[in-house]
């Protein structure tokens, strides 16, 4: 999280974790929610372009930094709610480790098309407490994260463990090795080849530790009624189900995004 910016000991708070049963069920309290405009514009752009990347663009392509950040960030809808949804995701994975560091593909800056969401698993992270030294301790996260902001027809919890199984099965590996390809050629976040090696190339390294997470980040108006369609019986054996409850999440989204175009409004503010 320090790429974003943010500190653990900030974070935690928002993420109460309700008792222990078959899923991890988690409230974020309304007075938290309140300060997500003014604590995430800065951590959400950096997900789609980082500082140092930005203000190299303004520069190469005299444009200003509204103009560079409005090429990357997703129009208004499901994108930008699936988008949020997963950066919120990201955050809470992250926060849970606590003592240890975990670090990952902003997946957020390699969209082929701004108005779709990133290809591949959704979220991936490394915890690798011993780095460059692999070890026996080194765990890879990964997470299919849906949202839903408004009522539908749709169910994110039974497709989150849907896409959660298929990440398990075959399409982390392929997102590994789709990510050592894109690090060649753009700035991913903070994660290097030769840490993506030691997942790709697993044998050649000590066993390592794999968590796979289905997560479903809903208003907390309509978590009650998709809970209701959750058969304990139909989380599958090695799935981490997590429901994230977000007090009126349309508007906070609305207002977080708002705030992120909002923040590069003025060049100095990353030149």
């Amino acid at each position: 999280m320090d790429e974003l910016g943010l500190q653990v000991e900030t974070v935690l708070p928002w993420f109460v974790v309700g008792p222990e049963q078959q899923y991890t069920c988690v409230t974020v309290p309304a007075e938290h929610v309140a300060t997500w405009r003014d604590l995430l514009q800065d951590a959400v752009r950096r997900c789609y372009i980082s500082d140092q990347y930005l203000a190299a663009r303004v520069q190469a392509t005299q444009s200003t930094p509204s103009e560079i950040l409005a090429a990357r960030l997703p129009d208004h809808g499901a994108v930008m709610s699936g988008d949020f949804g997963e950066i919120i995701a990201y955050i809470y994975l992250a926060s849970r480790e606590q003592a240890a560091v975990a670090s990952g593909p902003k997946k957020w800056r390699l969209k082929q098309d701004r108005t779709q969401p990133a290809p591949h698993s959704d979220l991936i992270q490394f915890v690798l407490p011993h780095w460059p030294q692999a070890s026996g301790e080194d765990r890879l996260v990964c997470a299919e994260v849906k949202a839903k902001a408004t009522a539908s027809n749709f169910r994110p919890i039974a497709k989150a463990i849907e896409g959660s199984q298929k990440d398990s099965t075959s399409r982390l590996g392929r997102t590994l090795v789709w990510l050592r390809d894109r690090v060649l050629l753009e700035d991913i976040g903070a994660v290097t080849i030769s840490q993506l090696n030691r997942f790709i190339n697993a044998t050649e390294f000590p066993p390592y530790t794999r968590r796979f997470h289905a997560i479903a980040v809903i208003c907390s108006t309509l978590v009650d009624d998709e809970l209701t369609t959750l058969v304990p019986a139909d989380i599958p054996p090695g799935c981490a189900l997590a429901v994230i409850s977000v007090p009126d999440l349309l508007n906070t989204y609305t207002t977080v995004y708002e705030a992120v175009q909002q923040s590069v409004a003025t060049p100095e503010a990353v030149l």
